[in-house]
């Protein structure tokens, strides 16, 4: 060979070897880029999964928070409901002694007596005892009334209907703590 023709590949392997290298660098480079890219993107998804992991327990808190303030609120409500069905009783005696006393002759004793009466009503409603309002003919209804007996019905129009009310019902808020006792006719 002429040494041109050595020279000449002399020449071409250094720039195939440089060639080589800037392939090789550039490849790295990208590879480099690949990665960055890669991991920045992961790093993304891993930020956007604790965001939402954040925002579901968030939510969570706040729906705990919303229940417990209920049941509290539930709770104040009813706290009272063991004393209001023990004053039941008594408060069914003083409406039988106030009716029995109004035949009395003693008007003075009589209207002493439904002033204590009517205090101890304003009482107890002030602390969100109610009675149902359940009166003779109303229709009878076995999820708000209890029955205690049936009798044959006086007339006809009282069939399937309330024919007395033996012990009158309360309720505590919205929640019945004594079912009113009625007498069906059929």
């Amino acid at each position: 060979m002429s040494k041109k023709n050595k020279n000449t590949e002399a020449i071409k392997e250094q720039v195939e070897e440089v060639v080589d290298t800037v392939v090789e660098e550039g490849q790295a480079e990208e590879v480099v880029e690949n990665e960055e890219v890669d991991e920045v993107s992961q790093l993304k998804e891993d930020l956007g999964k604790e965001k939402d992991k954040f925002l579901r327990l968030f939510a969570e808190f706040e729906n705990y928070k919303k229940r417990t303030s209920k049941e509290r609120i539930e709770l104040f409500k009813t706290a009272s409901q063991d004393v209001m069905q023990a004053m039941l009783p008594i408060l069914d005696d003083f409406d039988r002694a106030a009716k029995e006393l109004t035949k009395s002759e003693d008007k003075e004793m009589v209207k002493g007596v439904e002033l204590i009466h009517n205090k101890l009503k304003e009482t107890l409603k002030n602390k969100g005892l109610e009675p149902v309002a359940v009166a003779a003919g109303d229709t009878f209804n076995a999820d708000d009334h209890e029955a205690i007996t049936q009798i044959p019905a006086p007339s006809d129009d009282l069939k399937g209907k309330i024919v007395d009310v033996i012990e009158k019902g309360y309720k505590l808020g919205d929640k019945v703590i004594r079912f009113p006792k009625v007498v069906t006719g059929q």
